[in-house]
């Protein structure tokens, strides 16, 4: 049996009233996800336990079948995982956004969406003029990064509470920075940052070409190394991960799994969707399961662009699941899941820890008299998980 999980990250919504109280997928067109609910069945799942902020990392952790109330310690240490940047006990890694501030507001959550030749060099000069033998800046793809602070450079960093910010775009600077003990050791960082930022040579550049800079680090997600049990010792499968974005490859390396990297997956509106789904399949061939994440309903929803979210979902259906189910069509030994890892409202511009609607098709998996893939239609659904993490088991094992 092959398994194959597909999650459009942030493709849930709320109605909205440009499109006549349809959410974004009650828009779209997706032939193949339909087909999924009317073949198959749909439930719903809680992917972000109580009190657990509605994160991606959190959302994710549960659809692999892991609690996060047991794993979860931060993102910063997930996208270290893939970064190949080892974490030894006490050691602190954050996620590291460069960002476009102005005055005391911040603009835009990813510097213009820039690009990753360009953010290695501002983040390998903002190391070299901020980085010391125990904090040090490693560059990621396009505005997510990462900064590691050694054990003795300061204590307790870990139990900060930072703004992620792509929750405040648009609002005060002042008003969102770190806070708890140590705060000033981040806050005196990102200040310095932008010192340093403003008439560096790529951001002025940018701003001659009417593109956001990136003239600001913003230091968030932060936490320790965790200790998750492997994928295959849990459910007895050999896998792989495909995403564009270090925290899903980081969480797949963490679990045991092969991490594939796609030529093209660029993790914004422009990725490779065929090529993820021709990926997907061809280590299928090898392994018995695959994830495979998709990253631009999520950027379209923080962006509050519903054009684009309607169109990354139509290609997430037609390039994706579309390409896979092509190629399995005729055959009765797999099944399939997809799902949102949490809803991600356009109006909001940022996550939400409702329930998810998920579909599941394949061998093994009976008609639920289902008509269409939706918020709308899910709720009719008598199968409902409240923890999240245990969704994966019952696909697996149904």
């Amino acid at each position: 049996m092959k398994y194959i999980v597909i999650v459009p990250d942030g493709m849930a919504d709320y109605p909205i009233k440009e499109l006549g109280e349809r959410t974004a997928i009650e828009a779209a067109r997706t032939p193949n996800m339909d087909l999924i609910a009317r073949e198959g069945i749909l439930g719903r799942v809680k992917t972000i336990p109580e009190k657990m902020s509605p994160a991606s990392d959190v959302a994710n952790i549960s659809i692999l079948g892991y609690d996060p109330g047991q794993y979860y310690t931060g993102r910063g240490p997930l996208e270290a995982a893939n970064l190949g940047v080892e974490l030894e006990e006490g050691d602190v890694a954050f996620r590291c956004n460069l960002i476009t501030a102005s005055n005391d507001t911040l603009v835009d959550y990813s510097a213009g969406h820039i690009k990753s030749e360009e953010a290695a060099i501002i983040i390998n000069y903002i190391d070299k003029c901020l980085g010391t033998n125990r904090i040090k800046f490693y560059p990621g793809v396009s505005y997510r990064h990462l900064m590691l602070v050694k054990r003795g450079a300061e204590q307790h960093l870990e139990n900060l509470k930072c703004r992620p910010p792509h929750d405040i775009t648009g609002q005060s600077i002042s008003k969102n920075l770190p806070k708890g003990d140590n705060a000033d050791f981040l806050i005196n960082l990102m200040q310095e940052s932008r010192k340093i930022l403003e008439n560096h040579e790529i951001n002025l550049v940018r701003v001659d070409l009417k593109e956001n800079p990136a003239n600001m680090i913003w230091l968030w997600g932060q936490g320790e190394k965790p200790a998750f049990a492997p994928f295959k010792e849990k459910f007895g499968l050999t896998g792989s991960v495909i995403s564009a974005v270090d925290l899903i490859k980081g969480l797949g390396r963490l679990l045991g799994l092969e991490v594939i990297n796609v030529e093209g997956a660029t993790g914004y509106y422009d990725t490779d969707y065929g090529g993820k789904a021709r990926a997907a399949l061809k280590s299928l061939e090898k392994n018995d399961f695959v994830f495979v994440h998709i990253e631009a309903p999520d950027e379209a929803g923080h962006n509050g662009d519903l054009r684009e979210k309607i169109t990354a979902i139509e290609r997430c259906d037609t390039l994706v699941l579309g390409t896979i189910l092509e190629t399995l069509k005729g055959k009765d030994d797999f099944r399939i899941l997809i799902l949102p890892d949490h809803a991600t409202p356009v109006a909001l511009k940022t996550h939400v820890a409702d329930p998810v609607f998920f579909g599941m098709y394949g061998s093994g998996i009976s008609k639920g008299g289902f008509l269409n893939f939706s918020e709308k239609e899910a709720l009719k659904s008598e199968l409902n998980f409240e923890k999240g993490h245990e969704l994966m088991g019952y696909f697996l094992k149904k």
